[in-house]
C-alpha cells in the first residue's frame, strides 16, 4: 500500500499574491517539510494549480470573487519558489475550480491498481480548496483513510480555516 499527500494550491496568488494572507505565508515551510517527509518515506506527491483562463471575472467564481488570480501562465499561477523545486516530477493537476473531479478519478484508479493506505493533504485554502478536494476524494475513495495535516493548512480567515477543520471532522477526515 502506497500513502498519498496532495498539495494544494501552493500558488503565488494565494501566498503572497492577489489573494495572500500572512497565515498562508506562514504555513509554507510546514508544508515544504511535510513534502520532505513524503519524498523521504516514499509516499506518492501531487500537486494540484488553481487554474483560470483570462476571462475568469465573466465566470461564476469571478463574479462572486472578482478578483483576477491564478491566470494561466502568471507568476501568480506559479507553485511558490520555496516549493518550485519540490514539484518537479510530481502529478500536477490543473484545476478550474475548487474541487478537481480529475483528481478523484486519478486517486480511485491508482487505488484499483494497488490499494491506497492513506491520503493526506496540505495547502490552501483550507475552507476553499482543501475541504472542496477532501470531500471529493471521500466520495471516490470512503474506505481509505484521509486526513489534512493543520498546521500545513491555511484558510481565508483563521476562523474559517477552523470552521472547516471541524466540517472535515464531521465527515470523518482527521485533522492531525
Amino acid at each position: 500500500m502506497k500513502n498519498y499527500l496532495i498539495v494544494i494550491d501552493m500558488q503565488t496568488d494565494f501566498v503572497d499574491g492577489s489573494l495572500g494572507t500572512k497565515e498562508a505565508v506562514a504555513i509554507v515551510p510546514a508544508v515544504k517539510k511535510r513534502i520532505e517527509e513524503a519524498r523521504a518515506a516514499g509516499e506518492v506527491v501531487i500537486f494540484t494549480r488553481d487554474t483560470h483562463e483570462t476571462e475568469y471575472l465573466t465566470t461564476q467564481e469571478g463574479r462572486n470573487l472578482p478578483v483576477e488570480h491564478c491566470i494561466r501562465g502568471t507568476r501568480g499561477w506559479q507553485i511558490v519558489p520555496e516549493l518550485k523545486g519540490l514539484a518537479e516530477g510530481a502529478e500536477i493537476f490543473d484545476k478550474p475550480t475548487f474541487g478537481s473531479r480529475a483528481l478523484g478519478e486519478a486517486l480511485a484508479a491508482a487505488n484499483e491498481r494497488e490499494p491506497i493506505g492513506k491520503i493526506t493533504l496540505v495547502g490552501l485554502c483550507t475552507d476553499i480548496c482543501v475541504i472542496s478536494n477532501a470531500m471529493l476524494i471521500k466520495a471516490f475513495l470512503p474506505e481509505v483513510p484521509i486526513a489534512v495535516k493543520a498546521e500545513a493548512c491555511a484558510g481565508v480567515t483563521p476562523e474559517s480555516h477552523e470552521r472547516a477543520l471541524i466540517s472535515m471532522q464531521t465527515c470523518q477526515i482527521k485533522v492531525e
